[in-house]
């Protein structure tokens, strides 16, 4: 059975790489009928933050990433690492290291003189003497000393790293508390995880996941290193470009199905589809697929992305998520109106909301360009007018009511469309943008329509 796991870390909020991580290894998991975990990696006790944490199980819950079991919290494994850490000991493949801070630190001055690459150079691994008094030790395994550690990556196919390059590494601290290495590698192999799919940056950990593996016997995954993401111009992508927490996201207006469409983008495709649902996913998703160069973080398609989808969504749907942005239309009579004449031009929910509201608040003031160019000549006659005859028409629900009623007024006065469609845009809405009128009208209603008319000839007339 495939089983695939995510394992950030609360010290800091989850962000989109993280979240493609995650994604990448919930799919496998679930293409395959396997299993996919969640393990919080919070030893460092000093750094863990509980909002960090209860973020990133908001984020999994927002974008319905759900995984298998119960969370696994490494703060609690503690005892259950000590006892690997002391069969290692009993075994001889570990042991205890007296070397003190400053051993240390002159030992990599001189190796960096000598233009050596600083290491340990694993002067306690065969210690038999007396300890010396007054230096709490640390734990260090013993790596194998001659030959390569060998491993076949899935995107980037087979690494050799020669074993000198990996020293005698530390996998208990002077205070007891394991290391990095040391618990994911346990960690894994306890949790039976046969596929890890993680960012190219943990690719020079394996070997030393790999050291540790050996040296208990445990049989080691498949890895998947996925290269990183980077923004438009090759770099590392920073908070401005879009590292930032998953949630903001949610707070910017985007949906999570365009979220996910766009991160199992980057990095992988099939063929040269763009848009893909949940199921399409699951279905063609392969890690052995992933680019092995990184990938680019582009927000135009992000926003084209999240356009779709908000095009595409259920009225209903879009009804409720609104909700979050202060704008509450489910018992509007003339809802499904109101987002039919929106959802087409909002590339999110915060455009989308904003765009309602220039609909349902009528407008306090008017811009003056626009004012200024849709009311001269005859205008205010011509908008007073096509008031009338909204108060004089019956029966005027839909937007094609509207579309007729403007189609009559001009073929009476004789007029093109743009003479009463701009006055009655700025009055309307205040502004020259906005959805077509006949829809604006059939949303307000003939007896709002014509209040708005009214108001907006008051008050420009009299700033004439």
């Amino acid at each position: 059975m495939i089983t695939t796991r995510f394992a950030p870390s609360p010290t800091g909020y989850l962000h989109i790489g993280g979240l493609r991580t995650a994604l990448f290894s919930w799919l496998w998991a679930r293409r395959n009928g396997g299993k996919f975990l969640l393990r919080i990696e919070d030893t460092d006790l000093s750094r863990n933050s509980d909002e960090a944490l209860e973020a990133i199980l908001e984020a999994f819950d927002w974008v319905g990433l759900d995984y298998d079991g119960d969370v696994v919290y490494q703060s609690q494994r503690f005892d259950l690492y000590k006892e690997y850490i002391d069969r290692l000991l009993e075994e001889g493949k570990a042991y205890k290291c007296y070397m003190s801070k400053e051993e240390l630190d002159a030992l990599r001055a001189e190796q960096t003189a000598r233009g050596e690459r600083p290491r340990y150079d694993g002067r306690y691994r065969d210690f038999t003497g007396t300890p010396p008094e007054g230096v709490s030790p640390v734990i260090r395994i013993k790596a194998p000393q001659e030959g390569e550690i060998v491993f076949t990556d899935g995107v980037k196919g087979k690494i050799r790293i020669a074993a000198s390059e990996v020293d005698d590494f530390i996998i208990a601290r002077s205070d007891g508390t394991p290391t990095y290495n040391f618990v994911v590698a346990v960690d894994d192999a306890l949790m039976g995880l046969t596929d890890v799919i993680r960012g190219d940056d943990h690719l020079y950990n394996t070997p030393k996941q790999l050291v540790v593996y050996e040296a208990l016997g445990f049989t080691p995954p498949r890895f998947y290193h996925v290269p990183m993401i980077h923004n438009e111009q090759g770099r590392k992508l920073s908070k401005r470009d879009g590292a930032m927490d998953v949630m903001e996201y949610k707070r910017q207006g985007f949906l999570p199905e365009a979220l996910l469409n766009f991160l199992v983008r980057l990095g992988w495709s099939h063929g040269d589809q763009e848009i893909f649902s949940r199921e399409e996913m699951l279905e063609w998703f392969d890690p052995h697929d992933i680019n092995k160069s990184a990938s680019s973080y582009n927000l135009d398609k992000l926003l084209w992305l999240n356009a779709h989808y908000i095009k595409n969504s259920p009225n209903e749907k879009l009804a409720e998520l609104l909700k979050d942005f202060g704008v509450e239309i489910t018992d509007h009579d003339r809802m499904e109106f109101l987002l039919d004449a929106t959802k087409e031009r909002s590339k999110t929910l915060v455009e989308l909301a904003e765009n309602i509201c220039l609909i349902l608040d009528a407008p306090q003031e008017y811009d003056p360009k626009a004012a200024k160019k849709a009311f001269k000549g005859e205008a205010f006659e011509i908008l007073r007018d096509f008031a009338e005859k909204l108060k004089a028409g019956e029966g005027l629900h839909l937007p094609s009511d509207y579309h007729k009623v403007m189609e009559e007024f001009v073929a009476e006065k004789g007029i093109g469309f743009g003479r009463i469609g701009q006055p009655l845009r700025v009055a309307l809405l205040g502004k020259m943008t906005g959805p077509g009128m006949d829809e604006v009208m059939a949303i307000l209603g003939g007896e709002e329509t014509v209040a708005r008319i009214e108001r907006a000839i008051e008050v420009l007339n009299s700033q004439r």
